[in-house]
């Protein structure tokens, strides 16, 4: 592999007043250097295209916590479908991945011909689990709700009620095997109709220790089997195969071991929910996000998770499938405030790095913690902050740490779509403005446009250099640079800015432009306190970036990857994701370039 040393360089950036260091040091706020390090050699993980997903839930308007009710009409049977927001929100992703689902789903029953009950709401009661009796989604509702997928181009992972036929013991233990009657009725109706289902999931949080209930790893295999035989068969002539998807719990390493070593053959993808800041009552739910210690607790479940896969013969990949960091609801002011993009983006960072394809933010709209507000449908801050992501991070994910303070989160992938690199910097400091210097170690390609216009490449390998960027005036190295603050520097306010700019969207419901700040390469990047920023270097050209320009090539000559294979090294093609392990890539595009180094041609 070579002697690979550190290739450092500053790249800096303009700043508006709002986010300058001039402002911050006139505010008496202190000013540090850092230094953000990049492995640009190979990716250590890769994430779907449309990472971003979103959950919409069944709560009835009379889901209420800690004395406040917080759902309003947000839920499936009671959403307004016609609203332009709404409808604008979720077409300006093309596509959002929407999970439905959530704690209801298990109480859920389906109108379709079997269901010899009545197809009735969910009725408020204080006896049953969840304090709801069982309610039923009316075939012109599910119509309805399929008719505003198909116009926003939203893809569709539906939550099946995995407690049906089981009796629940005292002890909360839930047993008897799946009965799948009216779900599969359901699925029948759902074809017939030609309704586009990305995915079929199997039961919300009855995984290990369960909420409300459990059921044992074993019996859930079954069902999950059982699950993959009705898709089968349902979709036997239908080209497009929805993926099948369990358990939608909280990770337990014994259960979830077991569980996916006996679900190989049956398994595409593997979801797990993360709630760990705790209760939305918790009132020191602020201190809790700005703390790097208590963002750092999910490691241990998405390591976990990622080497149990890794271990396992199974070719499943691993999701979140509803995260909404604080449970029964959220907080109002802090899950749907700017300071919740803290939390919301160091997630989708960290779980990317371990490999996570999916992430399922809890709610779309709906309680405290909706992308959208509950009863105006107007995006909240965290809102922007997805969509950002969705546009500019790409699928390869590149090893990133950073130096400097403890309050700084980064993160980097390849650019989406474009050339170059995009660095996500989050600055968890309320008085401490950062200057960043980059530094990479991998062979790299620096693009630049010198006096001559020319377009020259300078590549820098195997030795300790300072990249020297071009000082003339009509320098056209420029990177863009997305700025995200809270209004008035209050971080629990549901109002941020853009460079400057309030985003919110216009009278006739438009979500606005994301316009990035262009700015020349020679001037430093400056985070300031308790703010996000996203830089997109297109001239930062590394391998880690071009090792998989030949797959989209493979998978359009052959229509899938031509290899399935399981174990270290793998390459996985799951119908809808392709999951590919360093190793693995490396051979494969060795194999193509006749034994020399991949870098060497590529």
């Amino acid at each position: 592999m070579g002697l690979c040393f550190w290739v450092c360089f500053s790249l800096l950036s303009y700043s508006l007043h709002s986010v300058s260091s001039r402002a911050a040091a006139a505010e008496g706020d202190a000013t540090v250097e850092g230094t953000v390090y990049i492995d640009g050699k190979a990716p250590i993980g890769t994430i779907d295209d449309d990472f971003v997903c979103a959950t919409l839930d069944w709560w009835p308007p009379e889901k209420c916590d800690y004395g406040t009710c917080s759902w309003g009409l947000a839920g499936l049977l009671n959403l307004d479908l016609s609203n332009d927001i709404f409808l604008n929100a979720v077409k300006a992703f093309s596509p959002l991945k929407i999970r439905l689902g959530g704690s209801l789903q298990d109480k859920l029953t389906y109108g379709t011909d079997d269901n010899q009950d009545p197809c009735t709401p969910f009725v408020k009661s204080p006896y049953e689990m969840f304090g709801f009796t069982k309610g039923c989604l009316p075939l012109k509702r599910w119509d309805e709700l399929n008719a505003f997928f198909a116009k926003t181009g939203a893809k569709i992972i539906f939550g099946l009620n995995a407690l049906a036929g089981r009796s629940v013991k005292s002890g909360g233990r839930a047993v008897g095997p799946w009965n799948y009657t009216n779900a599969e009725s359901f699925i029948r109706y759902t074809v017939g109709k030609n309704y586009n289902i990305y995915g079929w999931e199997l039961g919300n949080e009855l995984s290990g220790n369960g909420v409300g209930t459990r059921i044992t790893a074993n019996q859930y295999a079954a069902d999950t089997a059982a699950l993959k035989s009705i898709v089968k068969k349902i979709y036997k002539d239908v080209d497009f195969k929805p993926l099948v998807i369990a358990p939608g719990g909280f990770y337990d390493t014994k259960w979830f071991k077991e569980f996916i070593d006996k679900t190989a053959q049956s398994l595409n993808v593997v979801t797990h929910h993360i709630y760990n800041l705790g209760p939305g009552v918790d009132t020191h739910l602020v201190e809790k996000i700005l703390n790097p210690y208590v963002l750092d607790n999910t490691i241990r479940t998405f390591s976990g998770l990622q080497n149990i896969i890794n271990k396992s013969a199974t070719s499943a990949t691993a999701w979140v499938g509803e995260a909404g960091g604080a449970y029964n609801s959220g907080r109002n002011h802090v899950t749907n405030a700017f300071v919740f993009s803290f939390w919301y983006l160091d997630q989708l960072g960290m779980s990317a790095k371990y490999d996570t394809k999916t992430y399922c933010r809890q709610s779309l709209i709906g309680g405290n913690y909706g992308l959208l507000d509950t009863k105006t449908f107007v995006p909240n801050p965290d809102y922007y902050s997805a969509l950002l992501w969705h546009r500019l991070m790409g699928r390869n994910v590149l090893y990133t740490s950073f130096d400097g303070t403890r309050k700084m989160r980064s993160y980097t992938h390849c650019a989406k779509q474009s050339e170059g690199i995009v660095l996500l910097l989050i600055n968890l400091d309320k008085s401490t403005t950062v200057q960043v210097k980059l530094a990479f170690n991998s062979t790299m390609t620096l693009r630049h446009k010198p006096r001559s216009r020319a377009l020259h490449q300078q590549k820098v390998s195997y030795e300790k250099v300072i990249i020297q960027l071009p000082q003339m005036a009509d320098a056209e190295i420029r990177r863009e640079e997305y700025h995200l603050i809270a209004k008035d520097g209050n971080i629990q306010s549901q109002t941020v800015l853009l460079n400057g700019n309030i985003l919110s969207v216009d009278s006739s419901g438009i979500i606005p432009p994301l316009e990035p700040l262009y700015v020349n390469s020679t001037e430093p990047i400056t985070v300031a306190p308790f703010s996000i920023v996203f830089i997109h270097l297109p001239d930062i050209i590394l391998p880690a970036c071009k090792v998989y320009q030949l797959l989209p090539t493979m998978i359009a000559k052959h229509g899938q990857l031509p290899v399935r294979l399981s174990g270290k090294g793998e390459i996985k093609d799951t119908s809808s994701t392709v999951s590919n392990s360093l190793d693995a890539s490396e051979k494969l595009i060795e194999s193509r370039t006749q034994g020399q180094s991949p870098f060497e041609k590529l």
